[in-house]
């Protein structure tokens, strides 16, 4: 008997000979998109969201439904609060709660930028999803925005089943967003072990914080990001902080122990071409090693960001999306 590794990846999935033409047209597409259009730190980040928000960047501008309702909830600063957004489902009944954290670096977008994407989640899933405002930086660096969403999480917890007939089943996000889920689940462990996640949508997260796993930094191809705009992000984000202080597992989940603590089961997605491709590998395999689930799916060809495109544009985008309701479905009948 051959000798057989204990880790086994589908290599096909990283083969660029195999992706798609259509994917690769639109990568091609989507490079040149971004290269002709500003970078954030370019303009400042107050401005780039406005000028995000009138559809004056390479990405088109935010469709808003009305559907979607504004509220505010508690912070844990005396005089303020944080606005979140929620869809219920079209169908009317609500079987729980997913708390969705936005991407955006950390520093753009907000719970009002992806509606669709809300509302697709919504009805597909079956309950409410309820998308926190987090602060962001450079205005409110770390702990702002973290410390936002383990409000918002706490707050569901209280509150949740009588505000939206539901308990919190769920939480989740893009980029930023799966770092800031991930955070969110290790919080609550410790500090609300009463409580469990149903599961985890952690899409394209960045988890190492510290200086990058090597496919950011070895990525040829600057698609939606690359190692200066990741770079701008996490500088403007942990000021004055070392490498080795952003290694604490408060800040990158990746350094977090595991050893012991049993975590909610995480679905782990992201595209072959996407520069945080290594977060993902890596952080599944450290959660299915001390005996939590964790079920990686890579997309050949998809680029950062792909799960919030246009349903239309590549066959990734609604791949990804039927997976996240097969997972969600599964979990919330277990």
């Amino acid at each position: 008997m051959p000798l057989t590794s204990d880790l086994t990846l589908d290599t096909t999935k990283f083969d660029h000979s195999k992706t798609d033409p259509q994917i690769e047209e639109f990568n091609k597409k989507l490079i040149q998109i971004w290269k002709d259009g500003p970078r954030w730190y370019e303009v400042g980040a107050a401005e780039y969201r406005k000028l995000r928000w009138e559809g004056k960047t390479p990405l088109p501008k935010p469709l808003v439904l009305p559907e979607g309702v504004n509220m505010t909830i508690p912070s844990r600063d005396s005089g303020r609060e944080i606005p979140c957004r929620y869809f219920k489902p079209a169908g009317g009944v609500t079987k729980g709660i997913h708390m969705h954290i936005h991407g955006g670096g950390w520093v753009l977008q907000s719970e009002a930028y992806q509606d669709p994407y809300l509302k697709y989640m919504a009805d597909n899933y079956e309950v409410t999803v309820f998308s926190v405002g987090y602060r962001l930086a450079p205005e409110d660096p770390w702990p702002a925005g973290a410390e936002d969403c383990y409000d918002a999480a706490e707050w569901l917890i209280k509150n949740g089943k009588e505000q939206f007939g539901g308990e919190l089943m769920f939480t989740g996000g893009e980029s930023a967003g799966g770092h800031l889920a991930a955070l969110v689940a290790l919080y609550l462990h410790d500090k609300v072990p009463s409580f469990a996640f149903k599961g985890l949508l952690l899409h394209f997260g960045c988890y190492d914080l510290s200086g990058f796993l090597p496919h950011v930094v070895n990525h040829e191809r600057a698609l939606v990001i690359d190692r200066d705009v990741m770079q701008s992000y996490i500088d403007v984000l942990l000021p004055n902080t070392s490498p080795t202080q952003r290694r604490d597992p408060s800040i990158s989940p990746f350094f977090a122990d595991f050893r012991g603590k049993k975590l909610p089961p995480a679905l782990f997605v992201c595209g072959s071409e996407d520069p945080l491709l290594d977060d993902t590998i890596f952080m599944g395999a450290k959660w299915q090693m001390w005996g939590n689930e964790a079920i990686v799916k890579i997309y050949r060809g998809a680029p950062h960001g792909f799960i919030a495109f246009a349903q239309d544009s590549i066959p990734s985008v609604m791949e990804g999306l039927k997976d996240t309701v097969t997972f969600v479905k599964e979990k919330m009948d277990a």
